[in-house]
């Protein structure tokens, strides 16, 4: 009976097995990506039947000196391994004259040329004998179509440590931006991506700035960007309605962008208040951009549709109470109003219950009398907030109230029956302002001139570089100004942030020796964290 059974199972699995054979074009089962970038992009290609496979290989690294570590530094310490003698090299070839050939140096490895320039995957390891600790990718001068973009939309997420990707020269196109742009919110520790040499005919780039992106630096250098992308990628900065609330560094040198993209772009970061720096080198900005730019960095007037919003944010920051529903436990007959608002006839109808059961004694007069003192202490603290506001209208700067007008009011408070509560309430007002959150910039104290409200400008971004463009004497008087205002602003208060410490203008339509260029050096000078101060001689420090 066994051999029998061994036959009939031996016979079901030969049938099966033809059966697939004669079924070539049966849908196999869907992939389930494990996280091991190699073993899974090998399979997703040979599923989608391609006929070649770009093999996955660690990115060259520059060999290492004998008798030195990593870091550079020679080996030293005891108890160490004894090392192997260094075999002599060998004895030079010579050719048919009998003089010695040179040898190739052993900096690089040579291939042949077909195989150098086939398509293949480079990738950065943290442990290269994990194949799933990849943490970065590289692809360089070969075209990324739909059905590769699809697979890797498969991979990438799984990867838990991939946090770069870098396709340079890769023939993207748009439908192929916004699978990449779908595909980068999924991976979790997706934060820098590099773009650079594709050029784009529908210029969709700030579908990689939306809201759930994860970017951190983004650089889209000669990327043929014109005024149409500079302006998708302006309002992709910041508007009345979002901001971008996780780009940190943008890189668009090298693009063709002029005075009407850069004014988009300054648009985007009024509103912006995360960014920290940018790079506008080699396009084609002149005067009118680079004012425009100047005008954001040192304070502007709000635009009809700015203050609209402003008055929103105060309305719902002052009244919450507003958007929410009364509960229904409470006033039963004022349905259509707020919990706080109460008319003259239900106060009377309070009245007079509370005074007959106070009569009965009713365990109902006890609620009447909570509710009571409830609207006592709402009142109060609405006037707290009212006078808090008059007193920080005054101390405010960016739109955070400063520590030292809450001292003053402490300082008020003790010594009054109920100070002590005042005082701890005042002192964790102190700790959460410390926290430095991002406020939003529409909140901001403003100035009221000639019918306009005037905001300070854009104080986050530290580093500009408007280097190799057409910008000319107007253009760098403006950002003068608005570089002076910048250091007036900050002798007051820097909560609001550090301002420019960085600004790259060489190589445009005036000379460094220019008086504008000596001021703006001199200022920009002694900000610029890399600085250093010269060493002083003996006879300047006697003297000093």
């Amino acid at each position: 009976m066994g051999k029998k059974l061994e036959k009939g199972l031996k016979e079901k699995n030969a049938s099966a097995v033809s059966q697939d054979e004669e079924n070539p074009n049966k849908t196999p089962e869907p992939y389930s990506c494990t996280g091991n970038f190699q073993a899974d992009f090998t399979e997703l290609c040979r599923r989608n039947s391609m006929t070649y496979i770009p093999p996955i290989i660690p990115r060259a690294r520059p060999p290492t000196v004998m008798g030195h570590t990593e870091s550079g530094k020679p080996d030293k310490g005891k108890g160490k391994a004894p090392q192997a003698p260094v075999e002599p090299d060998p004895d030079p070839e010579q050719d048919l004259d009998g003089e010695g050939i040179e040898a190739p140096p052993k900096t690089f490895t040579i291939k042949e040329k077909f195989e150098y320039f086939k398509p293949s995957v480079q990738v950065e390891m943290e442990n290269f004998d994990k194949p799933d600790t990849v943490t970065e990718i590289y692809i360089r001068g070969w075209k990324i179509v739909e059905p590769i973009m699809e697979i890797f939309k498969q991979c990438w997420p799984k990867m838990a440590k991939l946090h770069t990707i870098n396709l340079w020269n890769c023939g993207l196109s748009g439908e192929v931006i916004t699978i990449l742009a779908s595909t980068i919110t999924e991976i979790p520790e997706m934060r820098n991506l590099v773009l650079d040499g594709n050029t784009v005919v529908e210029e969709n780039w700030h579908e990689l700035m939306g809201e759930e992106s994860p970017i951190q630096n983004l650089s889209l250098r000669h990327c043929g960007i014109t005024d149409k992308g500079a302006e998708q990628i302006g309002q992709a900065l910041g508007s009345t309605k979002r901001c971008n609330t996780k780009l940190i560094s943008l890189n668009l040198s090298g693009n063709r962008i002029t005075d009407v993209g850069a004014e988009h772009i300054a648009l985007g970061l009024r509103m912006n208040r995360n960014l920290m720096s940018l790079s506008l080198a080699s396009n084609f900005i002149g005067d009118k951009g680079a004012s425009k730019i100047a005008e954001i960095l040192s304070r502007f007037p709000l635009t009809h549709e700015e203050v609209v919003e402003r008055r929103k944010h105060f309305s719902e920051k002052d009244f919450p109470e507003r958007n929410k529903s009364p509960p229904g436990s409470r006033r039963d007959g004022s349905k259509d109003r707020p919990a706080s608002v109460r008319s003259q006839s239900h106060m009377d109808k309070d009245k007079k219950g509370s005074k007959a059961s106070a009569k009965k004694k009713d365990p109902k007069g006890k609620d009447a009398k909570e509710e009571e003192k409830h609207d006592k202490t709402k009142k109060k603290e609405k006037e707290d907030k009212t006078l808090t506001k008059k007193g920080d209208k005054s101390g405010t700067v960016g739109g955070r109230s400063s520590g030292a007008s809450i001292a003053a009011d402490t300082k008020g408070t003790k010594g009054k029956g109920k100070g002590k509560d005042k005082t701890k309430q005042a002192a964790q007002e102190v700790e959460d302002l410390s926290g430095g959150e991002v406020v939003n910039p529409l909140t901001d104290v403003a100035d009221f001139i000639d019918g306009q409200l005037w905001v300070s400008g854009n104080r986050v971004l530290i580093n500009l570089n408007l280097s190799r463009n057409k910008i000319a004497e107007s253009g760098m008087n403006n950002l003068l100004k608005a570089m002076q205002y910048q250091t007036t602003i900050l002798m007051d208060n820097k909560s609001g942030g550090t301002g420019l410490m960085r600004i790259a203008l060489l190589k445009n339509k005036i000379s460094q020796e220019h008086d504008v260029m000596r001021k703006l050096n001199d200022i920009m000078l002694h900000k610029d964290p890399y600085y250093k101060q010269p060493p002083q001689t003996p006879d300047v420090q006697s003297t000093t």
